[in-house]
Parts: structure tokens; C-alpha cells; sequence
């Protein structure tokens, strides 16, 4: 049981360090504009705005970050929340897509 338990725990880990690497990332961007916020909401925000309303990112990036936002929260706050293997490689493999268009 105990195995089982730190396996999920990883997962949830996996899930809320690839947030931030987007979370970072999207704030990397928006140095450019000499924007930063100290909110989550508003770098999320004036991102989508900037960039993704503007067209220089894909519309599909949009939802990325709004599920990764999501996911974050419930790995990090929802003690029910159970994180699978399988689910974490997907998110991941999103991450992964996304960051290939911010980096």
C-alpha cells in the first residue's frame, strides 16, 4: 500500500512541476511586454491575450494551460484527487507539445 501511495505522490509532483515549467515559461514570454503578475490568473490572462488571441500561438494552447492550471490545483490541494500513471504521461506529452511552441 505504501508503494501505491508514493507512486501517486509522484505523480501529483510530476503534475505540479509540469505547471510550472508552462507557468514560468509563459511568464518568460511576457517579460518581453515588461508584464509580470503576482497572480497566476493574470499571467495566464495576459498571455492568452497577447499571444494566443493574437494568433501567435495555436487557439489549442489555450485549453493546455487551462487544464494544466486545473491539474495543478487538484494535485496540489485536493487530498481525494488520485493521479494516474497513464494520465500523468498524457498531460506530460501535452507539456510537452506546449513548450515546443513557447521555448
Amino acid at each position: 500500500m505504501q508503494r501505491i501511495f508514493c507512486l501517486m505522490q509522484a505523480n501529483r509532483i510530476a503534475n505540479n512541476r509540469a505547471y510550472y515549467a508552462i507557468f514560468h515559461a509563459m511568464r518568460a514570454v511576457l517579460v518581453f511586454d515588461n508584464f509580470d503578475s503576482s497572480k497566476h490568473s493574470g499571467v495566464i490572462a495576459e498571455f492568452r491575450r497577447r499571444y494566443i488571441k493574437e494568433g501567435i500561438f495555436p487557439a489549442e494552447i489555450s485549453k493546455m494551460i487551462g487544464a494544466a492550471f486545473t491539474i495543478r490545483n487538484a494535485s496540489d490541494y485536493d487530498d481525494m484527487f488520485i493521479a494516474s500513471k497513464d494520465d500523468t504521461e498524457e498531460h506530460r506529452r501535452k507539456y510537452t507539445f506546449m513548450l515546443s511552441f513557447i521555448l
